[in-house]
């Protein structure tokens, strides 16, 4: 890898992460993005084009996507190509296709941040050197930046080396992986159909620095949901008797929903995350908002959870004469790797001068990744499918104000899967 394409990746996650966006308001990403793929001379489809909008999940109201339009078109947004995106609809997928015979291989990077405040200490490095956050509640604490830039530089090599390459090469920027609620939409418009081989990746995840793990299996399937419950107010002192409080029955499903029984099947989890009520100390409250999320070894068994999550929620509700509405707003399945992709990930990382070490596969429990649409499409229809970690040395741990990653991983990212690129789309 040159040098020029080493200052390229630094340059574009720094910018990233100055001017992070939240899930489907990639609207300056995308934008950006789309225009150096489109330089590049790949074949784009953005937008509804690659998006099911039956299947979104969470997406943002009309006022918080104009809001983010008009703050893209002030800071540094792609003009030319940001009307693409003005509806919110910010996945992009890139093609090259050699006109050759050969496979299809498809590589998935997400682009969105997360609701965190980023640290200003004078210690965190993205403040030393000038890039920290120039959004107030808004970061990227777990590397989709990178991962971003990652996909560029991927584009870069393809480009530059394309007559060595058969069959079709894919590239999918996904919008709104935190939270699980991007990738059902774009499996859902076809965007992985016909593929061979497709390959997810991360930077960090607790693996060490210039390690990579070739096949990492331990997501787990989940559900999002946020509840409302709604009753009726009246003086706490004057006429207790004529409200029905929906702070109580919020209460009482939270401390139920914590209860629910294991499953023999796997692990699972269950956690409130988010409870506002009420409105004042002697006013019988009349509604409740609540956040919590259901998390499976396999799918079976997050449905067993959600299942009783929701008969918690709905009893609790009764209990109390007070109503409730569920709303799922991220989901994500279960989804093991291909063994025989993973093999080849292995083979193709061991060469490269950015990798010290290679661990076939990481089986232990992780977070939620909805990537596993992806994965779970392509394996049904006969193709094979992974998901990789590539290893940094991380300043804090994922979704933390200080998280920052070494940037020398971004060189392991883009080298190894070019290498991979190279080897499944071998011109034969």
């Amino acid at each position: 890898m040159d040098t020029d394409l080493k200052e390229q990746l630094v340059t574009w996650r720094r910018d990233f992460h100055r001017h992070p966006e939240q899930g489907f308001l990639e609207l300056r990403t995308a934008s950006i993005v789309a225009g150096e793929l489109d330089r590049l001379g790949y074949a784009l489809k953005t937008g509804l084009e690659v998006m099911d909008p039956s299947q979104m999940m969470g997406r943002p109201n009309q006022q918080a996507i104009e809001k983010q339009l008009e703050w893209a078109r002030e800071h540094g947004a792609n003009l030319e190509y940001l009307d693409r995106f003005q509806e919110g609809y910010t996945g992009i997928v890139a093609e090259w296709d050699t006109g050759k015979a050969g496979p299809i291989t498809t590589f998935r990077v997400d682009m969105d941040a997360l609701p965190i405040v980023e640290s200003d200490d004078a210690g965190h490095y993205p403040q030393q050197h000038g890039f920290r956050s120039s959004v107030h509640g808004s970061m990227h604490a777990c590397g989709h930046d990178a991962h971003t830039s990652i996909g560029l530089g991927l584009a870069v090599r393809i480009a530059e080396t394309a007559e060595s390459f058969g069959g079709k090469i894919r590239i999918i920027f996904q919008p709104a992986e935190e939270g699980t609620r991007g990738a059902k939409s774009m499996t859902a418009a076809g965007v992985v159909d016909g593929t061979d081989y497709f390959i997810a990746s991360h930077v960090g995840t607790g693996v060490p620095h210039r390690h990579v793990v070739a096949a990492s299996n331990g997501f787990m399937a989940t559900t999002k949901m946020n509840v409302t419950f709604r009753g009726t107010a009246s003086h706490a002192g004057a006429m207790p008797e004529e409200g029905q409080n929906a702070l109580l029955a919020a209460a009482n499903a939270a401390l139920n929903l914590h209860a629910i029984s294991r499953h023999s099947g796997g692990a699972s989890r269950v956690n409130v995350g988010e409870l506002h009520a009420g409105s004042g100390r002697n006013i019988v409250a009349d509604h409740a908002e609540m956040k919590i999320e259901t998390r499976g070894e396999t799918s079976d068994v997050n449905l067993y959870v959600r299942e009783q999550a929701e008969a918690v929620i709905k009893g609790a509700a009764a209990m109390y004469g007070v109503s409730c509405e569920l709303d799922i707003v991220g989901e994500a399945i279960s989804c093991k790797c291909s063994p025989e992709l993973a093999e080849i990930i292995v083979e193709c990382a061991a060469p490269s001068p950015f990798v010290e070490q290679v661990v076939l596969e990481d089986n232990a429990s992780a977070g939620s990744e909805d990537a596993t649409y992806f994965m779970q499409r392509v394996k049904e229809r006969g193709g094979q499918a992974t998901y990789c970690i590539f290893g940094t040395e991380l300043a804090a741990g994922h979704h933390n104000e200080k998280f920052d990653i070494d940037e020398e991983s971004m060189f392991a990212g883009v080298d190894v899967l070019y290498r991979v690129a190279q080897r499944l789309n071998a011109l034969k």
